[in-house]
């Protein structure tokens, strides 16, 4: 990889005169993993090392020059981003002003007119002149790639066969949590750690697992484990409190600090949810009543108070229900504060790029954005955004759509079929797991709802034997995430017909166990 012969010699100096290094990280889960990782690293070659992650509420996205000045004033000489650092263009002169030596590993994309920032060395496959063959790593992959690079020259056969392999641990959840896709090195890095990960030797792991109800003892953990069960847990420290609290538990050897630690994020996870909900019920009294932005291309909402933590999970909802282009955005102190997500074919970072002299920070690519820009600017926001979504999506509906891969009546559905399909693991992005469709699906109870936003439905199927008559086969179980607002849209009562958009799923719990499907979509069945 471009770069790393001069980054491995920089921080072997360092090791070697006992020089304190900083780790400058992020406070998502690719960016803690990534720090946990070449700390673990650094320390094992007797390296002294510390980190700073941003507080996403104080701090916000990225590097900041204060805290490179700071660091500087206790006797840093050495700074190494982790999952940031390529649009960090003014840290890095200040670094250089302060005389810092920096090197970036980062994984985000620059566009074609921007320059790369000053550095010592820069890690990223997706810069300019690397022929490093996998473009996709992800922030805490580049990180074990400097990891792998200093521990092989130290001892190349104990880092082969007894370290890196429980690095994998780590990067395998930065991976899938991160979205990248799941093929060549990535799907090699997922499914070693996926099997790593059977046999969690740290105690902040084994905390974690608890916490999520999750035993990799007895049951085969799969990348739906790690991205909807281990990844929101992680994520929600960063989200709602403190990032680097994330870095600890995966660090420390004390159990009892484990556990408290994990039980944190739990809590955190359920005010995570609890916010989230919160302010969805007002975005979605808004779409409902407010007809203006029934007429919208691209949705921008905004609210005072609402927690800046959540507005890009907030903005991946709006999408999933209007299947339209959405921005939501926090105002705190005169400050507006946004997060937006895309459909296809509708690149958002070009958009908001039509209005990059009301930002006072942006950035992202073509299905998310994050920006900042002063409150009065909003209306002015909204205007412009709405004349340019209608011009490009004028002659285009809203549609929700989903890839179905195969027909399969529900009474096909066996244990068997089951375990095939887990031979795909680890499915994610770029690796979907397979969506099937089951036509006339009939409702035989009422559906119930969970928690305000999920829902349990009670399924048969007429099938064609080849007879005279349509059999019935026996009851199906499906559950479907955030999807009460489907189900009130479409009127589903007992006796509802619906084509079913599902994924397989085998459910362990000891009271209610056994095959059942998750709703992936569903509409009205038509004769």
């Amino acid at each position: 990889m471009l770069g790393m012969t001069a980054a491995v010699e920089r921080v072997e100096r360092a090791i070697a005169a006992r020089e304190p290094i900083l780790l400058y990280g992020d406070y998502d889960v690719d960016g803690t993993t990534a720090v946990v990782l070449l700390k673990t690293a650094i320390e094992m070659l007797d390296g002294v090392v510390s980190f700073h992650v941003p507080h996403r509420i104080r701090e916000g996205y990225g590097m900041q020059s204060s805290v490179l000045e700071a660091a500087r004033a206790e006797g840093i000489r050495l700074v190494i981003t982790v999952d940031t650092g390529m649009r960090a263009f003014a840290e890095a002169d200040t670094a250089q002003r302060l005389g810092l030596d920096l090197i970036v590993t980062d994984h985000h994309l620059l566009d074609a007119h921007e320059r790369i920032p000053h550095a010592l060395a820069i890690l990223n496959p997706n810069q300019p002149g690397c022929d490093y063959p996998e473009k996709a790593l992800c922030g805490a992959s580049i990180a074990l790639k400097l990891a792998q690079a200093l521990l092989e020259r130290r001892d190349p056969i104990r880092a082969r066969e007894k370290i890196l392999p429980s690095f994998l641990k780590m990067a395998a959840i930065a991976t899938i949590a991160d979205a990248v896709p799941l093929r060549g090195e990535n799907r090699t890095i997922a499914a070693l750690g996926l099997r790593e990960l059977r046999r969690p030797m740290g105690v902040g792991l084994r905390a974690l697992f608890a916490a999520a109800a999750l035993d990799p003892a007895s049951k085969r953990l799969t990348g739906f484990d790690v991205a909807f069960r281990l990844a929101p847990r992680i994520n929600a420290a960063g989200r709602m409190d403190v990032a680097s609290e994330v870095i600890e538990l995966f660090t420390t050897r004390d159990l009892s600090r484990a556990t408290e630690l994990a039980a944190k994020l739990e809590q955190l996870n359920r005010e995570r949810r609890d916010t989230e909900a919160f302010v969805l019920r007002t975005i979605e009294e808004r779409l409902a009543t407010e007809a203006e932005l029934a007429a919208e291309r691209l949705l921008v909402l905004d609210g005072d108070g609402w927690h800046r933590g959540v507005i890009g999970i907030l903005a991946s909802r709006v999408v999933e229900r209007t299947a339209k282009p959405a921005l939501v955005i926090c105002v705190e102190d005169g400050i507006a504060h946004g997060s937006g997500r895309s459909v296809d074919g509708f690149p958002l970072l070009e958009a908001i790029e039509t209005c990059s002299d009301l930002f006072t920070r942006y950035g992202g690519h073509a299905f998310a954005v994050g920006f900042a820009l002063p409150a009065t600017a909003l209306p002015e926001l909204k205007k412009r955004l709405s004349s340019y979504a209608s011009e490009r999506l004028a002659a285009r509906e809203p549609e929700r759509l989903l890839h179905i891969h195969a027909e399969l009546p529900l009474d096909r559905i066996t244990p068997v079929l089951a375990g095939w399909l887990r031979k795909l693991e680890p499915v994610g992005h770029g690796n979907p797991e397979p969506v099937f469709i089951a036509r006339k699906a009939r409702l035989l109870a009422p559906v119930r709802v969970m928690k305000d936003r999920h829902i349990r439905l009670d399924l048969t199927q007429d099938v064609d034997r080849g007879g005279s008559h349509a059999a019935s086969i026996g009851s199906m179980r499906a559950v479907g995430w955030d999807m009460a607002f489907r189900a009130a849209e479409l009127g589903l009562t007992a006796g509802s017909r619906i084509n079913l958009g599902y994924r397989i799923r085998e459910n362990d719990h000891p009271d209610f166990g056994g095959i059942e499907v998750e709703i992936a979509g569903m509409e009205h069945a038509t004769d």
